[in-house]
Order: structure tokens, then C-alpha cells, then sequence
């Protein structure tokens, strides 16, 4: 978003006329939409605002979205709202400032104030800080509600650390622009450095945003590294420092699921478990336990034993239930080969099938276009290696 397309859609005539629109449902609607504003007489600039605001909105809200109800009132810029948090983690997040009897919080580098905002339901007081001009504003129109809340336009490394308790930070910043949502591969090149960051973790207590695939040989030993999965993907990877850190934890994998929160702590990297016989069911680990490499201590819990070294399925005699890991009862192993495969899956009338892979080079889509399924029924195809051979299984879930 540029600021002249920003200064109109702060005005009070673009904020009542995005209030005012219906839901943003589809393209169609849009075209119809956008006929109705022009004749009416809003500019060009306008429409196209308000409209990408109803269009991020919606995304933003309902029962998938990273900000559900609160999305109706907020403001958004397709970056930030890819890198924002999700309110339901941000809230977890916040409770861990509360609970470590923090008072005040800087978010350097705030995005459109999604973290910012969780901090200050919990009654915490926010400095929020962002470098851009354009993301700052709308930051400052999302927290708005918060009287304990302030938005500052600024440079992370330029803040006066003495000014917080503590603070929260996503070092892993977007490339310059509101479209680009590239992450930085460099990490000498985030900004704040990471250098500034840790130093500034030996001084405050300190949360650090990251991607899931951070080079976990750059996680602090006095870190606790925490990796936390919402809805089944893995979101994000946590830093947490000084008080922050809970005693003893250096790896934790937080599973957010229908059903609440669970997670997995250790003080270490867990020993896989030997390598034994394939049983009647399968577990793949949730991606949050095979990141924080706990897979050994998930299949200590579940009686459990490995597949194949080096490969994250688990195997079990009978059935388990977990929510750090999905389950498959194994009903058959087929051939390996496509073709044998291919003649297979037609005897048996398989139209449908979600197809899974580990330790071994395929890549789903093509076989699946190659594999010219027909027939009503339905099953999960698992390509791996057992005790180090490849192996092709059929399965349902449970």
C-alpha cells in the first residue's frame, strides 16, 4: 500500500464507505461492486482500497483466519498480514509476558500490530515500533482501542532498551516493499541483526519471532527454542530468553489443534528409538515435535519404535492416541514400482488418494497424474523406506 492510497483510506469518507461494504465473497461480486462505488462517484484510488481492505479482511476473519471476529475492525497490508502472528498464538504469547510479571513491552519491528495488540488485552503496556511509514499507521489504527498502546515509527537497533521491561521481536523481516513477502535467507542481512538481538537478550528478557526452518546451529544455548504448530502446519519457531525461558526447557513443540494446546518440553534434543518391525499402525509426527527433534521422547510415550533410521514415521502394534502425531492403520503393501503400483490401485477401484512421502524422491503430484486413478473408493498411499528399504503402504487414517 502506498501512503497517498492510505491517506484516503484513513479519511472518514474511505473508513465509512469500508465499513459500509457487504461481505467480500467473490470476483463477481467485486466487479458489480466496483461498477456501483465509480457510479456513485468515489476515484478510482478509492475503490481499489477499500476494496483490497474488504478482500484482506475476509481473509483475515472467520473460523480459519489468522484474526477471526477482530478482522472486521482492523486495517492490513498484504505482507503484514502473512507475517503477522495468529491472534490465538499471539495470545499464548502474551500470557508468557504476564505470567513473568512484565509490565511493559517494546514489539520492535510491530508489523500492522498483531502481537502488539495481544500484549495490551492482557492489560500490558505496548510500545510498538515499526520502521515503515505506511505499516506504522495502520499499526496505529489497529491498536487504537488500547490506551496503554503507542506506535512509534522507528529503527529497532535505535531503540533505548532502558525504556521496557522486556522485548518481543521478528527479526526475520519481509524485503523491502508491502507485496514481497520473501523471507531473508542471509541471516547477517535480518534486521535487527541477530547479533543486536542476542546481545540485547542478555540485558532484558527477550521473545524472538523466526521461521519454523531457522539453522537451529544459530539457537543460543541459554535459548529455549520453542516450535509451535496451529491447525497442523508449522508456524513459527520462538526464542525465548531470561525470564521468559521456562527452567530446565530448551526444546518444546506446541501443538494448537480443535481441542486445545499440547506440547511436548525437553532440556535437549531427545535419542531417537531403535528401529524395529513395521506394526499394524503408522504416527507421523506433528511438524512442531520433528522440528524441536523430540520424535524419540513421542515414541517413548506412545510404546512406539522407528520405521527407518533417519526417517520420522513410528510405528506401533496397536492403536494410539495423541495429538502430536496423525494415525494410519497400515492395510497393505503394495509394489514400488509405478506401473505395478498404477495396476494396483485400479484392481481395487481407488479414485481418491492422499498420497504422503518421506526418505524417498517423488514428487506426489506427478505420480498422481501418472497413476490414472479411477473408482470410487478412497485410501492414503505412504512412500517411505522401512529398515532402509523403499516401501509403498496403504493405509486409512484414525
Amino acid at each position: 500500500m502506498l501512503r497517498d492510497e492510505l491517506i484516503e483510506l484513513l479519511s472518514p469518507t474511505g473508513l465509512a464507505l469500508l465499513d459500509a461494504l457487504p461481505p467480500y465473497e467473490s470476483q463477481r461480486d467485486v466487479v458489480k461492486t466496483v461498477a456501483a462505488l465509480r457510479a456513485a462517484g468515489h476515484s478510482p484510488a478509492l475503490v481499489a482500497a477499500v476494496l483490497t481492505q474488504a478482500k484482506l479482511r475476509a481473509k483475515a476473519g472467520g473460523p480459519q483466519g489468522k484474526f477471526g471476529d477482530f478482522a472486521g475492525r482492523m486495517l492490513f497490508t498484504e505482507a503484514g498480514l502473512e507475517q503477522a502472528t495468529r491472534l490465538r498464538v499471539a495470545a499464548r504469547h502474551a500470557a508468557r509476558y504476564r505470567d513473568a510479571g512484565i509490565r511493559h513491552v517494546a514489539d520492535l519491528g510491530c508489523g500492522i500490530g498483531g502481537d502488539a495488540m495481544a500484549l495490551a488485552a492482557l492489560g500490558l503496556a505496548v510500545t510498538a515500533l515499526d520502521r515503515d511509514e505506511v505499516t506504522a499507521a495502520i499499526a496505529t489504527y489497529n491498536l487504537a482501542p488500547f490506551p496503554d498502546a503507542v506506535v512509534e515509527q522507528g529503527d529497532a537497533e535505535s531503540f533505548a532498551l532502558d525504556r521496557a521491561d522486556a522485548l518481543w521481536l521478528d527479526p526475520a523481516r519481509r524485503t523491502a516493499g508491502h507485496s514481497d513477502t520473501r523471507r531473508l535467507a542471509d541471516s547477517d542481512d535480518w534486521s535487527p541483526s541477530l547479533d543486536w538481538v542476542f546481545n540485547a537478550a542478555r540485558r532484558l528478557p527477550v521473545g524472538v519471532k523466526l521461521g519454523p526452518g531457522f539453522d537451529r546451529e544459530l539457537i543460543p544455548g541459554s535459548a529455549e527454542a520453542q516450535w509451535v504448530s496451529a491447525g497442523g502446519s508449522v508456524v513459527e519457531l520462538v526464542l525465548w530468553f531470561g525470564a521468559l525461558a521456562r527452567p530446565g526447557i530448551h526444546r518444546a513443540a506446541l501443538v494448537l489443534d480443535a481441542h486445545g494446546a499440547h506440547e511436548l518440553t525437553a532440556a535437549a534434543d531427545t535419542p531417537d528409538e531403535s528401529v524395529g518391525d513395521l506394526g499394524e499402525y503408522l504416527y507421523e509426527p506433528d511438524g512442531a515435535v520433528i522440528r524441536a527433534r523430540l520424535i524419540g521422547d513421542l515414541a517413548r510415550t506412545l510404546d512406539a519404535r522407528m520405521i527407518s533410521d533417519g526417517i520420522a514415521y513410528l510405528t506401533t502394534d496397536a492403536p494410539q492416541t495423541t495429538p502430536f502425531a496423525q494415525g494410519f492403520r497400515i492395510t497393505d503393501r503394495l509394489p514400488f514400482h509405478e506401473k505395478e503400483l498404477r495396476a494396483e490401485l485400479r484392481r481395487r477401484g481407488i479414485g481418491t488418494l492422499e498420497i504422503k512421502k518421506r526418505g524417498v524422491d517423488v514428487d506426489p503430484a506427478r505420480l498422481r497424474t501418472k497413476l490414472g486413478l479411477k473408482g470410487a473408493a478412497s485410501a492414503t498411499l505412504i512412500l517411505t523406506r522401512v529398515a532402509g528399504r523403499h516401501t509403498a503402504l496403504l493405509a486409512e487414517r484414525v
